[in-house]
């Protein structure tokens, strides 16, 4: 007869704490159900299709093509269940071995330092000298002619005449002077590459950058007023992860698009004239 503890009394009290909480995708269904909505309401709202939304509440994330579309995704059905998506991408992240770390984009903003305005020449001192010279030569005639043959009366009247009503030539209007450039252009963006600036004007927003490379230019959010800028020599590629709060500007000009608030956005902007791919 034994005395003391079964092995049974002798295992390990079990912590049921990360079990009690529920996965991401089960998170997202459990709210999606309790906000009184279907996988369609869900998927016409966020622009996600269907099937992406039955994978990600089973916790299949393979279908979002890669970690930063999955959070990009998690961000958005949060939104449309009226979650924090903060929590849940903060679990994405440690059950899939976290964020990687954001490239410092500090060199990419040399094209965003404004250059000094070249300077036409002044054509209102030129036109002035001009007037000047031309009275001067107009008065010296006269008193030569006055003096040349003892007077005046050898110089016909319709001579005095012609020479008083000589028109003064009139000084051309100086150009308009050019409008400074606006806050939202980007001064003197190179032809010969691509320059995209993002700035988050109406709200926070998660947005990814890469190169034509595919190297990670920027991975991270923007607050609310906050911008960044990149540059590459022929390609940009952009997602937004939340579209509806973004003002997107491409070579200097301001890409006009009706974005939904809580839209994730995928674009690719080339040299040239602002195009999405």
């Amino acid at each position: 007869m034994s005395i003391g503890n079964s092995p049974e009394d002798e295992r390990p009290f079990e912590d049921a704490s990360e079990e009690a909480r529920p996965s991401v995708g089960r998170a997202l269904q459990q709210a999606r159900i309790a906000a009184g909505l279907t996988v369609d309401d869900v998927s016409t709202a966020t622009r996600v299709r269907i099937a992406i939304v039955h994978a990600i509440e089973a916790d299949d994330f393979a279908p979002c093509g890669g970690d930063v579309y999955a959070r990009g995704h998690i961000r958005t059905l949060a939104k449309a269940v009226h979650l924090d998506p903060e929590p849940l991408i903060a679990q994405y992240d440690a059950d899939h071995g976290g964020r990687p770390a954001p490239t410092p984009a500090a060199p990419l903003f040399e094209a965003e330092r404004i250059r000094p305005e070249r300077r036409g020449p002044n054509w209102t001192a030129a036109m002035v000298a001009a007037i000047v010279v031309v009275i001067g030569f107009v008065g010296f005639t006269m008193v030569k002619g006055g003096d040349d043959n003892g007077g005046a009366d050898n110089i016909a009247d319709g001579a005095v005449t012609e020479m008083s009503a000589s028109p003064t030539p009139k000084s051309k209007k100086p150009a308009d002077p050019k409008p400074e450039p606006s806050d939202s252009a980007i001064a003197a963006a190179p032809q010969d590459k691509v320059t995209v600036k993002v700035t988050a004007a109406d709200g926070r927003s998660w947005i990814s950058a890469k190169d034509h490379n595919g190297r990670q230019l920027f991975d991270g959010l923007l607050k609310e007023g906050d911008s960044k800028t990149f540059q590459d020599s022929s390609k940009i590629n952009l997602i937004l992860g939340d579209a509806g709060v973004i003002d997107l500007y491409v070579n200097g000009k301001k890409i006009e698009d009706d974005w939904q608030p809580g839209a994730v956005e995928r674009l690719t902007y080339t040299k040239g004239d602002p195009q999405a791919g």
